[in-house]
């Protein structure tokens, strides 16, 4: 990649704190890095010589194991850390272990984290580039960013698309960076589900709000069925699962209430016959494996531009 992109930041930490510009730069960044997975030969040598680290404190597999590949196919040497296995266990604290990673040389940390803000607090604390790979019910920007990636890729726009964002929106660090980024590249962006999922407050991000799926439906070019937060929620938000796969679940009598190209998005894991049917999951109108996809591609583009260098091809 000869071509240099502008670009001027240490950190990835949200959505919220980015320009517009500088969201259509990781997109575009990350189409260079679309055609790499087709090829023989994989990888690029943008990161030789750097350092990048996986700290997650919560469990991941699909943005953890992507993390990695991104980092390994730009030739950085990666570290996985496991906090059960480590100081904090001893007592040591989060910024103290934090900083003795950093201190054996470390250019990226990749964090995810249970508690809101904790990226945040290690930029304060850390020289080296940090990016949030989820915190609390914060947000997640890669995430985000990939959804948008792949919105733009399959539908060739953003601005003008109604997306609607389906489920969990309470708990959702994903819905938080859609939104963010979405309303900035200007589509108009709905959420829906019950009104216990759903806080009044989201409304001042510039969301409509709605409790009916089926009413919306029609008026989206794009829906994104959000994964219910079992794990992070308290007990008796809904009255049953199958109480809420009847009124918010996608299955195909409901899709075909949708307009016909309707695209269907899913964060994952996925709950079949929870937020979505198996027949819809694996039907023409889901994208959801393009999103696996193109989350390798974005987070190349952000490895890329946080700490990378003009390389070989």
């Amino acid at each position: 990649m000869g071509q240099t992109f502008p670009w001027t930041r240490r950190d990835l930490l949200g959505l919220e704190e980015l320009t517009s510009q500088e969201i259509v730069t990781v997109l575009d960044v990350a189409e260079t890095f679309v055609e790499l997975s087709e090829r023989q030969r994989k990888k690029r040598t943008n990161l030789t010589g750097k350092v990048v680290v996986n700290l997650f404190f919560e469990p991941s597999t699909r943005t953890r194991t992507s993390f990695g590949l991104a980092a390994r196919r730009l030739s950085a040497d990666v570290l996985d850390f496991t906090p059960s296995s480590s100081s904090l266990s001893k007592g040591e604290t989060f910024i103290d272990t934090a900083k003795n990673i950093e201190a054996m040389g470390i250019d990226l940390i990749v964090v995810r984290h249970s508690s809101s803000g904790a990226p945040h607090l290690l930029a304060q604390h850390l020289q080296c580039g940090i990016i949030n790979a989820g915190d609390g019910a914060h947000e997640h920007p890669t995430q985000g960013l990939l959804d948008i990636f792949t919105i733009r890729r399959i539908k060739k726009r953003l601005d003008g698309l109604t997306v609607g964002l389906v489920g969990d929106i309470a708990h959702s660090r994903v819905a938080r960076s859609n939104i963010h980024g979405l309303l900035k590249l200007g589509a108009k962006v709905i959420v829906c589900g019950p009104p216990t999922l759903v806080p009044a407050t989201i409304g001042e991000l510039g969301v409509e709000i709605s409790h009916d799926l089926n009413a919306i439906l029609p008026r989206c070019d794009v829906i994104n069925m959000l994964r219910i937060q079992f794990e992070r929620q308290r007990h008796g938000l809904f009255p049953s699962i199958q109480e809420y796969a009847r009124l918010f679940g996608m299955d195909s009598i409901r899709l075909a209430k949708a307009k016909p190209e309707l695209l269907l998005l899913a964060p994952g894991p996925i709950n079949r016959g929870v937020e979505i049917t198996p027949e819809v999951a694996d039907g023409p109108n889901s994208a959801i494996l393009q999103q696996v996809t193109n989350g390798l591609a974005v987070r190349m583009a952000v490895l890329y531009l946080l700490c990378g260098q003009p390389g070989e091809g």
